[in-house]
């Protein structure tokens, strides 16, 4: 099934090259990526893929309707490397 000319659109807009995100899952895939791995969108392709380098050194083209992944700002990556405080 073919993704909509709007959702590729949208996924061009909102995950511009440099977009940092996080793979929460992939579907069948016989050698996945795993689950909480983080990478850099290189691109969005004209059928809407996502084409991410991860940070394991893997590249793929991860395609949002099978493969679960959110987008993560910087702050949050600096945030979640701070010790972390109680008292």
């Amino acid at each position: 099934m073919a993704m909509s000319r709007g959702r590729i659109e949208f996924y061009k807009e909102h995950y511009p090259a440099g977009t940092r995100i996080c793979l929460d899952s992939m579907g069948d895939d016989p050698c996945p990526v795993p689950a909480g791995t983080k990478g850099t969108v290189v691109t969005v392709d004209d059928i809407g893929s996502l084409h991410v380098e991860f940070d394991n050194g893997r590249s793929l083209g991860i395609c949002p309707e099978v493969n679960g992944f959110h987008k993560i700002s910087e702050q949050t990556e600096v945030q979640g490397n701070e010790p972390k405080m109680s008292m």
